[in-house]
């Protein structure tokens, strides 16, 4: 297949797992940030940013869930994808997307988080017919892709899923449904996942698989440019976050979406946000920054451990086990427990830092 741009980056079933691949890797990257924070409010204080931040949380899994329909259904092995010793990133990390003007970091709730939760969420428009990748300031290839030119990025994760949505309708104008090769008992479909975080999509063809990827775009930025709202009428990522640096909610006119309110013009009800109700963890903590408290390292480990397993029960899942996802979905948020282990000791001689849970091994 040859590409009709330079810079249109998948041109073969390989880069279209790839990419798939780091799809999954983007939305899992957002998880361990947004739970870290989570778990860094103090029980009973800032309910509506714990609210916002899980209802969050809950869509990233349901993003990883969409980008593994895909995979599956054009014929990817999903086998020691999730459980790679590569899958959960080294904090801070830049995003597998290219862009390194910004690293996601483990940190607890405050303004800086919450901007680097909004840069994670941020959109752009791109002109029809105008590349959706630029030239990438480094050489930071975080993002090599077998004869693709390393020098692009994706400013935004809706930027990257349009590219691989550009890449499916390429791929199955050559190869029709031939693309679509994947084991439909592979598919995760909506009896063995919950309400509440939005549609889960069964992915056969290419109209499926761009529901699905379309939603993933949709929850993050929004439907379209300008608007505060997704394609399911509710109000996407950025503005849920850009909630708690106004301390303000948005309205969504659910009726007519036309009506709701304006970018950075929330009109809604104001509520309070306390950003010294949160323990002051370790940012970006490694086990090693346990050595000599035999209690806290044991419990970094014990997290870690727990993690990794809760990743291992999400691959099993999607490799075709689909009734196990439920329960190991529940599980994330059970971790919060082995997490306070951590969050509300002290590290000794760290001059009131308090622990934090680690999601990789040094």
């Amino acid at each position: 297949m040859t590409s009709s741009q330079e810079n249109d980056l998948i041109q073969s079933v390989d880069d279209l797992h790839f990419y798939l691949k780091q799809a999954m890797m983007i939305e899992h990257a957002t998880i361990p940030p947004y739970m870290t924070a989570l778990y860094s409010i103090k029980p009973g204080s800032n309910i509506e940013a714990f609210q916002i931040i899980r209802s969050v949380a809950v869509e990233e899994m349901l993003h990883l869930v969409l980008a593994a329909n895909v995979y599956n259904a054009v014929g990817g092995d999903i086998r020691n994808t999730l459980s790679s010793d590569e899958f959960i990133p080294k904090y801070p990390t830049t995003l597998p997307t290219g862009e390194t003007d910004f690293k996601v970091g483990l940190g607890k709730f405050s303004p800086e988080t919450i901007d680097t939760f909004l840069s994670i969420e941020r959109s752009k428009e791109v002109d029809e017919g105008q590349p959706i990748v630029g030239p990438r300031p480094s050489q930071n290839n975080l993002l090599a892709v077998r004869d693709a030119n390393p020098q692009y990025s994706f400013y935004s994760i809706g930027l990257f899923y349009a590219e691989i949505i550009r890449g499916l309708y390429a791929l199955y104008q050559e190869m029709g449904d031939d693309l679509f090769c994947g084991d439909p008992q592979r598919q995760i479909t909506p009896e063995y996942y919950y309400d509440g975080a939005g549609d889960i999509i069964k992915v056969t063809d290419l109209t499926s698989a761009i529901r699905a990827l379309t939603m993933i775009q949709e929850q993050g930025e929004g439907s379209v440019i300008g608007t505060i709202y997704d394609a399911e009428r509710l109000l996407s990522h950025y503005y849920r976050f850009d909630q708690l640096k106004r301390g303000q909610y948005y309205i969504v006119d659910q009726d007519n979406p036309s009506n709701s309110d304006q970018p950075n013009q929330p009109t809604g009800d104001t509520f309070a946000v306390d950003w010294d109700a949160v323990y002051p963890i370790k940012e970006n903590p490694k086990l090693s920054d346990y050595s000599g408290e035999p209690e806290l390292h044991s419990a970094a480990q014990e997290f870690q451990s727990a993690y990794s397993d809760f990743l291992a029960k999400i691959e099993y899942a999607f490799d075709g086990h689909p009734e196990t996802l439920l329960p190991a979905v529940g599980g994330m948020f059970k971790l919060k427990y082995q997490a306070e282990r951590l969050i509300k000791n002290p590290i000794p001689g760290r001059d009131g830092m308090n622990a934090a849970p680690i999601y990789r091994l040094d």
